[in-house]
């Protein structure tokens, strides 16, 4: 059986592995096995036939330099695996005003967190291009699922921005990402970039209002963008900067994929079917 090198093993990783176990020997590359992408003297990495590589890029600065230790580690071990995936993040394109993104637009990212992932992609696409390794990038928005929402800032009652100040989110749930994560790991699926994200156009707004509804929860106030920067985080601030609406044709079209949850309506449904048939 193959063995599949997974750096980065997080809560995707972990909804793929009962369906990746079937056809590869896992071998997660964690801290809790001895394995510290900060510190290239602990990655002595058995072969491997593949690589999944879910790891963040490190919190600070424009460089990726998890990846660069991962890579180094291949070559030192000598192993050259036939496929690679990487869990990259929509927020390469940047701010894109709203417009629909499919993958032939030009990475613009705006947010160092951003930049380091842009940054991951151009080493992984330089060295599986020079060794003829096949790369899959899959450009991945907001993940939810029932443990993965916004419930501690609806119940904070942090703002949102008001409906002309407003900006596109895109969405994927996180079985959907495994399930995909999956595909792009067989042999036959295509390499290249993809966006991964589900069929839902929806501002941000309109998300926080649907998930306080699924949980019973006040809605959030409604601000303008010039309060923002007083009034709300800056993590989640950066998020309300960018604009976009994530084409994901690609994705259905060359890689197959049938979505279990095409949109958050079906995804939220599923966790709290009673509460949201309800009517308005």
């Amino acid at each position: 059986m193959n063995r599949l090198l997974i750096a980065g093993f997080g809560d995707i990783a972990r909804r793929a592995a009962p369906q990746l176990e079937r056809r590869f020997q896992l071998a997660p590359l964690a801290r809790a096995n001895g394995f510290d992408l900060d510190r290239p003297d602990s990655l002595l990495l058995p072969p491997a036939q593949a690589l999944l590589h879910c790891a963040p890029p490190p919190g600070h600065g424009a460089a990726d330099t998890r990846t660069a230790h991962l890579l180094a580690a291949l070559e030192k071990g000598r192993i050259l695996p036939s496929r690679i995936v990487y869990v990259s993040t929509s927020g390469v394109y940047g701010d894109c005003a709203g417009v629909r993104v499919d993958e032939a637009r030009p990475p613009a990212p705006q947010s160092e967190r951003a930049r380091r992932r842009l940054h991951a992609e151009s080493q992984l696409g330089r060295w599986a291009g020079e060794r003829g390794v096949e790369l899959i990038v899959l450009r991945v928005p907001g993940i939810y699922a029932a443990e993965r929402l916004p419930l501690e800032r609806l119940r904070g009652g942090t703002p949102v921005l008001r409906a002309e100040d407003d900006v596109y989110t895109n969405h994927i749930h996180a079985d959907d990402l495994a399930a995909i994560v999956c595909r792009a790991l067989d042999e036959d699926a295509p390499a290249g970039v993809y966006n991964a994200s589900d069929d839902t156009e929806m501002k941000m707004g309109e998300w926080f209002d649907l998930v306080a509804d699924a949980h019973g929860l006040p809605r959030p106030p409604r601000i303008s963008k010039e309060l923002a920067p007083v009034r709300i985080p800056a993590t989640l601030l950066s998020f309300m900067q960018e604009s976009r609406r994530l084409d994901n044709t690609r994705l259905k079209r060359v890689l197959g994929i049938r979505l279990r949850y095409p949109t958050v309506h079906e995804g939220l449904r599923n966790e709290h079917p009673a509460r949201l048939d309800q009517p308005a």
